[in-house]
């Protein structure tokens, strides 16, 4: 298989691969996904600019690490994280119900209540009781 990429194109495969690598393993410890690993260090290895080499094995650089990636997998988790919460708390709201036609306006809105309030004050009013 041969693909054609601008520079520019490459390096949004580049965030893109290393991104879902996150994603996939940022949180497996010692059990990675090896296959995405050596995917995503054959892929760097073809940006010597964006790489480094380590104990034999290619990595993203530091500079590329520190340019703003984390940023955009922070801004991502943090959505994902205030989403969930958002829909948890509105659905234990009503004592937990399956979604069907008939609530999920109701659901929607009571997400939409939390997700303002996240959005003004983040966590900082959430009390947790007994």
């Amino acid at each position: 298989m041969q693909i054609e990429l601008t520079p520019k194109e490459f390096r949004r495969l580049l965030d893109m691969v290393y991104i879902g690598n996150w994603v996939l393993n940022s949180t497996r410890g010692s059990d990675r996904f090896a296959d995405y690993d050596a995917l995503q260090s054959k892929l760097f290895a073809l940006s010597p600019a964006l790489s480094q080499t380590v104990g034999g094995i290619t990595i993203p650089s530091n500079a590329y690490m520190e340019g703003g990636i984390h940023e955009v997998i922070s801004f991502y988790e943090d959505n994902v994280f205030y989403e969930i919460l958002a829909e948890e708390l509105s659905r234990r709201d009503m004592a937990y119900p399956e979604i069907t036609d008939e609530n999920y306006d109701e659901i929607i809105g009571r997400m939409e209540d939390y997700m303002a309030e996240f959005q003004a004050s983040g966590v900082d009013h959430l009390v947790l009781e007994d």
